[in-house]
């Protein structure tokens, strides 16, 4: 299906607040995502153990680090897939807005990474990269800026 580029300046910029109700509504597939990757982790690294070992596993901190590290990358594929390949999440197509470059075309998967990593940044550092849209006159986060991105109404 071909993109159509629309200029930026054409465009009405997503106000954030509706960002966050599509975050809001991503959680809900992202945890559908985790339990099912939790559970895929448990039988595949402990689907023998005994009650007794698995409560001793779960306080592994090796095996936490791993676990959330393979959550973390189920995340990171739920997004990155996301905008590549449709452009919007489950959360965005409700809110009814869409990721797409500077130019209008689509992401590619090593912009969408990049993005991934900074949006992450920016939740880690108490969400200073979005409370950036509030200030900027395109209403962009800091992870859009540096990589170029917009979020635009469908």
């Amino acid at each position: 299906m071909p993109s159509t580029s629309v200029p930026a300046a054409q465009t009405k910029p997503v106000p954030l607040w509706r960002r966050f109700a599509a975050m809001f509504y991503d959680l809900f597939p992202l945890l559908g995502l985790w339990i099912a990757g939790a559970g895929l982790w448990m039988l595949v690294f402990h689907r023998d153990d005994s009650l007794q070992q698995l409560a001793s596993a779960t306080r592994d901190p090796l095996d936490r680090v791993l676990r959330d590290l393979w959550l973390l990358a189920l995340a990171a594929a739920y997004f990155v897939v996301s905008w590549v390949r449709v452009g919007a999440t489950v959360g965005m197509r409700a809110w009814k807005f869409r990721l797409e470059r500077d130019d209008g075309t689509r992401l590619d998967t090593r912009a969408a990474c990049l993005r991934f990593v900074l949006a992450l940044l920016s939740l880690a550092l108490l969400g200073c990269g979005f409370w950036y849209a509030w200030f900027d006159p395109d209403r962009r986060t800091w992870h859009d800026r540096v990589c170029g991105t917009r979020m635009t109404r469908l």
